[in-house]
């Protein structure tokens, strides 16, 4: 059996990691630089942040793949690499979770940046045939699990989904985004989201980044009466940012994560983790409560 599915079958709630970008920025990620580049150019980097989880409690650690897609590396120097970006992230992230025996590797695949027909120029080819490229780099790497996330839309998420599907019998995780209250930018609400992946295969379904973690309750609560006792993968922000003097500043405390770490599993979260602003000491206060 796959190794995410037996531990999920032991009855204890995991922890996923915490965030990549706002945590390789106040590590010395220049501005405009995408993650994905530093799996070649800076891999110490990606180490550094994953063994840190890995440390922290995090039973899973995620690629540094959110942006891997040709779409959104379209800028990068590597654009034409994108296969081996996200098998080299596997890897690095694999090395991270050495720490200890039973960390697992997800695949991280975030939004490619575009609206999808007819609401942008993105067509459902094109998306699929993106999101195909950067499975097969996370397969051949290794990963445990696939986690599509940070989705707002079915169209998108869907091209995802049926992508990795075509490509792998891995389990596969959806995560949206609520940032308007209990609804994506898109209009799509919690009830429709689960019954919509329950019924495409997902292993577990869920929500990530958002706003606050009040409405990330709302969204669990919204889940668990529409599909009461499927697994949910939740994996909030910190708060919502604000600037003070130039920085990024996330409010809420690792303590007041790791007690909506627990609130959350005994709601139906079997994954708990955290976003933007989550340090690894947030994901230590998870674990901690957790565990």
């Amino acid at each position: 059996m796959n190794r995410f599915l037996e531990q999920l079958q032991s009855g204890r709630t995991l922890v996923a990691d915490g965030a990549t970008g706002t945590n390789l920025h106040r590590m010395g990620l220049a501005p405009g630089i995408a993650p994905e580049d530093l799996v070649f150019d800076q891999p110490e980097l990606v180490l550094e942040l994953g063994s840190t989880f890995a440390a922290a409690g995090s039973d899973i650690l995620l690629t540094c793949t959110f942006g891997g897609t040709r779409l959104r590396m379209k800028d990068s120097k590597y654009t034409t690499r994108v296969t081996e970006v996200n098998t080299r992230a596997v890897e690095l992230a694999r090395q991270a979770a050495s720490i200890r025996g039973d960390i697992l590797v997800a695949g991280s695949i975030g939004p490619t940046g575009m609206l999808m027909k007819p609401y942008g120029p993105l067509s459902a080819d094109e998306a699929h045939a993106a999101f195909t490229e950067q499975v097969q780099g996370l397969v051949a790497g290794g990963v445990d699990l696939l986690v599509i996330e940070t989705m707002f839309a079915f169209e998108e998420a869907d091209a995802a989904f049926q992508a990795a599907r075509a490509l792998t019998a891995l389990p596969i995780v959806v995560s949206f985004s609520y940032d308007r209250g209990v609804r994506t930018m898109m209009g799509v609400k919690p009830a429709q989201m689960i019954s919509h992946y329950k019924a495409l295969g997902a292993a577990l379904v869920g929500a990530n980044c958002g706003t606050s973690l009040e409405n990330m309750e709302k969204v669990i609560l919204e889940y668990t009466a529409t599909e009461p006792g499927f697994p949910l993968w939740v994996k909030p922000n910190a708060g919502l940012p604000r600037m003070v003097e130039g920085e990024t500043v996330f409010d809420v405390t690792p303590e007041q994560m790791g007690e909506f770490a627990g609130r959350a599993a005994v709601l139906g979260a079997r994954v708990v983790g955290g976003c933007c602003g989550n340090t690894p000491a947030h994901i230590a206060a998870m674990a901690k409560k957790v565990h």
